[in-house]
């Protein structure tokens, strides 16, 4: 949950050092203003196309990172 809350910061901060409004982010990106405010006050639950559409017209990218754990089975062998 803290990434989520740092991604929300570095993307709101990346909106203010750009002069960007709210209303202009919501306008260009083809989200709707409702979405960005509850998303950039913590309390909205953004999906991943959400978030790519509002961070490419900051010129930024997101990116997923997903880790995995090797598990090894009965017959030793290493699963995900």
């Amino acid at each position: 949950m803290e990434q989520f809350e740092n991604s929300i910061k570095i993307i709101k901060k990346r909106r203010d050092s750009l002069k960007v409004t709210q209303e202009s982010l919501a306008q260009l990106s083809g989200v709707g203003l409702r979405t960005l405010k509850h998303f950039e006050s913590g309390k909205g639950n953004p999906t991943i196309k959400t978030l790519q559409k509002i961070v490419d017209v900051l010129g930024m990218e997101f990116c997923l990172k997903l880790k995995t754990y090797l598990v090894t089975n009965e017959k030793g062998e290493n699963t995900i």
